[in-house]
């Protein structure tokens, strides 16, 4: 995408003075529609917090997830690492199992903390871990835990059951949250389960805990820069906006519920302000993926609000609609006010930046598909030595965006939206291209017609796959043996 500049982005970094504090809110399933500065004619729900961040900060308008569903996404975001170069082919992970980020891969959080951050997260973490039972140590099985508890559902960890490889252990100093919204009544601190309650009361938990994390860095250590991240558990399923927002939006539970979130979002900016935090703060905003259909897309769209805006497809796809994500930063002094950039980026991007923002280098063996989007934040190209960028469905089919080019490797979305993988009228290509400059709703297929930008783009996402990184580095190496690219057959 852009040229080697490596020191060139080094020197940005060092050049912006104090270590700011950062906040990353992450929400959960909330498309790039939804948020109503990038969708104000077709878009339908008040976002007045996020669409202050707009107003203040820069709007990316080609900023893309790690995955179209949620724990690969996650992945990425704390390791700069695909997560299809773990045991996570597809889909994604379901709770009391070891933990997806190895021991010894660095985080970002763990990182920061090198560098004299305190580390918080307050939210989902969808990343695997597990319980040991309170009374005797054991490991908690799924199925264990069920026997032991009398809430409906799946089974949850009871009460007081400890965590021996979750948040606080992958770098983290402080943890408050749920692992997925399956288990969102198991309320954990730190390394313990510390309540069962109805899922309708998380958002205002997490956002008051976030508030709270805020008040108490300000308060207790005022001078030693954090890393807050907020990975929100909405408005991802279960809908449960709270009283006070039922019927806020005209449109239903789900316009109800990203209401409420967006609340959650202007709560966190005003207690920084409120602590006099603002200026040295960087906060990014954005979410896992695209809008799910649990969200009931067609109804939505009958009122006239479209959740993936002028995107095809949403959650679980390779078509856009899946992983194109909204991409807002505020940095006061540093980023201008109410500007965008066009500039294709990744959520694993995030640990490159932290570590062009601290002047400090990325550890060795770490952040393989992770470049820094620093330079973007002041009106510069990024620097890259990554060719382009790999998307991954929930099926785990490939698509791979390079420049204006975009390559799926499925013929259909290669997740939940029509026509899938066997819905395909036969004789339809078996692979997917699309000009996303001239083509942004990915409407016309140049597969057939442009075999030589197919078979360079082919090549490149072979190399980044099987590299076991996309940048430039020390040799690395995939968690499994051997990478699929063509789950649907040529």
């Amino acid at each position: 995408m852009f040229v080697v500049a490596g020191l060139m982005a080094f020197a940005v970094g060092s050049a912006l003075g104090a270590k700011p504090n950062i906040v990353f809110v992450l929400c959960d399933d909330l498309g790039y529609g939804d948020v109503h500065c990038l969708n104000p004619e077709r878009g339908k729900i008040p976002t007045p917090g996020i669409d202050r961040l707009a107003k203040e900060g820069m709007t990316f308008t080609d900023a893309h997830s790690g995955s179209s569903v949620c724990s690969p996404t996650r992945y990425g975001l704390m390791t700069g690492r695909y997560s299809w170069r773990t045991r996570l082919q597809n889909g994604v992970v379901q709770g009391f199992d070891p933990c997806l980020i190895a021991a010894d891969r660095p985080t970002v959080a763990s990182f920061l903390k090198g560098q004299g951050y305190h580390t918080g997260i307050v939210g989902k973490w969808h990343l695997d871990f597990q319980y040991r039972d309170p009374a005797t140590g054991e490991t908690l099985t799924r199925a264990k835990a069920k026997k032991q508890t009398t809430k409906k559902g799946k089974g949850l960890a009871p009460v007081g059951s400890k965590i021996p490889d979750g948040p606080v252990d992958r770098g983290f100093d402080y943890y408050h949250g749920f692992h997925h919204a399956g288990d969102m009544k198991a309320v954990i601190e730190n390394d313990t389960v510390i309540l069962h309650e109805d899922e309708i009361n998380m958002l205002p938990r997490l956002t008051r805990k976030a508030v709270e994390y805020i008040d108490g860095r300000a308060a207790q250590a005022p001078d030693q820069p954090f890393f807050l991240y907020v990975p929100f558990g909405s408005p991802h399923a279960p809908i449960v906006p709270t009283q006070e927002w039922q019927g806020k939006s005209g449109l239903g539970e789900y316009g109800d519920f990203v209401m409420q979130t967006d609340a959650g979002v202007g709560a966190i900016l005003d207690a920084l302000d409120r602590n006099g935090l603002t200026e040295n703060t960087l906060v990014i905003f954005s979410s896992d993926n695209g809008c799910s259909k649990a969200a009931g897309i067609p109804k939505l769209e009958a009122q006239g609000h479209f959740p993936s805006a002028n995107l095809r497809g949403s959650k679980a796809d390779c078509w856009d609609g899946g992983h194109r994500v909204p991409f807002l930063v505020r940095w006061p002094g540093k980023v201008e006010p109410g500007s965008s950039c066009d500039q294709t980026l990744c959520l694993t991007d995030l640990f490159a930046t932290v570590a062009d923002l601290t002047g400090a280098a990325v550890p060795a063996g770490s952040a393989e598909d992770s470049v820094s989007f620093l330079p973007a934040l002041s009106g510069k190209p990024i620097v890259s030595t990554r060719a382009g960028v790999i998307h991954h469905s929930i099926s785990g089919h490939f698509s791979y965006r390079m420049g204006k080019w975009k390559l799926i490797l499925a013929k259909g979305s290669g997740g939940w939206t029509s026509p899938t993988e066997k819905q395909v009228e036969a004789g339809a290509p078996v692979a997917q291209l699309y000009d996303m400059e001239a083509d942004i709703g990915e409407t016309t297929n140049l597969y057939l017609s442009h075999p030589e930008v197919v078979d360079r783009l082919l090549k490149q996402m072979a190399s980044d796959v099987n590299r076991g990184r996309s940048t430039d580095g020390p040799e690395s190496h995939n968690d499994v043996a051997q990478i699929k690219l063509w789950k649907s057959g040529k």
